[in-house]
């Protein structure tokens, strides 16, 4: 048997992609919080103790950056603590831990495309706290063998997103209003995951940003699937998607207003061009188009 990986959150959106895009030669071990708490420090160290994983790819968190707000302590205990427990645990046993971060670890004031190594950490929301802690937890834990790579903007056929979201709103509304002043870049998840195992076969360490090339906003965003998926027929009737202002549309939490990553490490390292993203779009429509057949 090839290498062993072990995939905390694999019922998410990432981990599924993960499970179907895997190279031949390796042997996977998907758990989820039923299977497997990352929180619970014993259990995990039991669990790596009895699977004996060489990679630990952690896909779990607290990913609702609204109810993160309300739901603190909870998304601390997930983004940091679950984080650190994973790199204990992997450093103990000698396994690389691979940590999904997010672009929300930057505080969004750029407006040139943010590389690896710009400042973090003052994030406004929950969410990107908590994810830039458990960054810096599996750093000080597990300093010789991780790699972290940051995503944005991450949607997937499976599993809940903005796109999907888009299409069921699209089919009951007469019109939409969407934010049109953050602007960063849609990744599907499919694209992650292969860039997780090109990474990982070239035995890469350290920060990588990872997303689908190009730049929109979330309006950009809207109007591109509501014009993708009117094409496939995945859409009858074609609605107003009118622009409105962060500040037209209040969330409990704050997003950062760029958040546009360069991918030029990551793109060297694997030794190709990352896809646009509204070509990985038209692949996930394509998908969601069969899955309607």
């Amino acid at each position: 048997m090839g290498k062993k990986i072990l995939i905390t959150g694999a019922s998410g959106q990432l981990g599924y992609e993960l499970q179907r895009s895997v190279p031949t030669n390796y042997q996977l071990i998907c758990t989820d919080v039923d299977r497997l708490d990352i929180c619970q420090s014993e259990q995990v160290e039991q669990f790596v103790a009895e699977y004996q994983p060489d990679v630990i790819i952690n896909a779990a968190a607290y990913t609702a950056v609204d109810k993160a707000e309300s739901e603190d302590k909870l998304a601390w205990k997930i983004n940091e603590q679950g984080a650190k427990n994973l790199a204990i645990t992997a450093s103990e046993h000698q396994a690389q831990i691979i940590q999904i971060s997010t672009d929300f670890v930057f505080d969004g004031k750029q407006s040139s495309p943010y590389l690896e190594e710009d400042y973090t950490g003052e994030s406004s929301s929950v969410y990107g706290k908590s994810k830039h802690a458990g960054e810096k937890a599996v750093v000080s834990f597990a300093p010789n063998n991780s790699l972290i790579i940051r995503t944005a903007w991450l949607y997937s056929a499976h599993g809940n997103n903005f796109v999907k979201s888009m299409l069921k709103l699209m089919q009951e509304r007469d019109s939409l209003g969407i934010v049109v002043d953050q602007i960063g870049t849609p990744t599907w998840a499919n694209t992650l995951a292969q860039v997780i195992w090109k990474l990982e076969a070239k035995q890469q360490s350290g920060f990588f940003h990872c997303s689908d090339n190009g730049v929109a906003s979330w309006y950009d965003f809207a109007v591109a699937v509501q014009q993708q998926a009117l094409q496939k027929g995945l859409l009858n009737t074609q609605i107003p998607i009118k622009a409105i202002r962060t500040q037209d549309y209040p969330t409990p939490a704050q997003r950062p207003a760029y958040s546009v990553m360069d991918k030029r490490k990551t793109e060297q390292a694997i030794g190709e061009t990352l896809p646009h993203w509204q070509k990985s779009l038209d692949k996930m429509l394509d998908e969601l188009m069969v899955e309607k057949n």
